[in-house]
């Protein structure tokens, strides 16, 4: 197969607001683990994240993107590589189908040079626009009800904007595993979305007190978890909200981030407290391999299905408009920016 000498791509070359990203075009990504053919990448808060520069990068021009989905377009030729059992095991071959969280190698460009761990097979019964969609955010909710807080049959658990990408896919997971489902929202249309995705209640914070309408769902106890993607905004009423011996899992920093407090508010009911990150899930080749198996299973048999909101283009127009949407909090589901059709 022959490449392109340059490809086109998205990012930047600075960190700032919107305007900071632009069309970038960079050589052909070297083979050192092996080139994916991107079809579509998925858009996260995480990437507003590395824009604004509140996550650290190590050099520019930076390509953003963290995750996406794509056809195999080289193999690693390293023997140590190629002889390692857990690559076996992952069967790639050139044009298979695979999903990637690559990190800071960007997706958000034809070509990407990902290292085989984070690179995961598809199982053919799902497209490349489920895989893209469903992969980074499938990936933290089951890693998270998995690690963060193990969540058992008949557990009240709170999810925060749960009609989000991510928030749809806590809600399907979480029901799954038999817990009573409880979420916020800001309307009314984006509730029953969240309803048919499993959601037991839903309460709109814009009309309804939260901490109230939570306690009262849960008889008084409290949840037994909290996932808090909004941070500053939300982070002192989930203390209120938790009952004795629960854990509090921050999730993100949709709001900003969430600010300094004494560890002895965890006192009181004796609470829990964790920002885990999925990657650190997903550390190892084994882990990878079990978790993404395992989300790609869930979505074969119907159990996971993806609300795209929209595609965007390849472009900085496209990337610029993708995380405006997505922050200015009038999404529902998930965004993908198109990079090639599916063949």
């Amino acid at each position: 197969m022959s490449f392109p000498s340059h490809i086109k791509a998205v990012g930047i070359h600075k960190t700032g607001d919107f305007d900071v990203i632009e069309n970038l075009t960079l050589p052909f990504p070297e083979n050192a683990p092996g080139n994916v053919l991107m079809h579509y990448g998925g858009v996260n808060f995480i990437d507003t994240y590395f824009r604004k520069g509140l996550y650290k990068i190590d050099q520019f021009p930076y390509v953003l993107g963290t995750e996406g989905a794509g056809t195999v377009a080289a193999l690693p030729s390293d023997p140590s590589v190629v002889n390692d059992e857990e690559f076996k095991k992952r069967g790639l071959k050139v044009g298979s189908k695979v999903a990637a969280y690559a990190g800071n190698v960007g997706t958000f460009a034809e070509y990407a040079s990902i290292p085989w761990t984070k690179v995961f097979p598809v199982p053919e019964s799902v497209s490349l626009q489920t895989a893209a969609g469903l992969f980074v955010q499938g990936l933290t909710a089951l890693t998270f009800i998995t690690e963060s807080y193990n969540v058992q049959r008949g557990d009240y658990i709170l999810v925060h904007t749960i009609a989000g990408g991510l928030g749809l896919q806590f809600a399907q997971l979480l029901k799954e595993r038999g817990a009573i489902v409880i979420g916020t929202t800001s309307t009314k249309e984006k509730a029953e979305l969240a309803k048919s995705y499993g959601a037991d209640h839903v309460i709109l914070y814009k009309d309804e007190n939260v901490v109230e309408r939570v306690l009262e769902i849960t008889k008084g106890e409290g949840v037994h978890a909290v996932f808090d993607g909004v941070g500053k905004d939300t982070f002192e009423d989930n203390f209120k909200m938790l009952r004795r011996k629960g854990t509090l899992v921050s999730v993100g920093n949709a709001s900003g981030a969430v600010p300094p407090f004494p560890p002895l508010k965890l006192v009181e009911k004796n609470l829990k407290l964790l920002r885990p990150t999925m990657g650190n899930y997903v550390y190892t080749a084994e882990e990878g391999r079990f978790y993404s198996s395992e989300l790609f299973r869930f979505s074969s048999e119907g159990k996971l299905k993806v609300q795209v909101h929209k595609e965007y283009s390849l472009t900085s127009e496209g990337v610029q408009q993708a995380q405006k949407d997505l922050t200015g909090g009038q999404t529902v589901g998930k965004l993908l920016v198109k990079i090639a059709d599916e063949e």
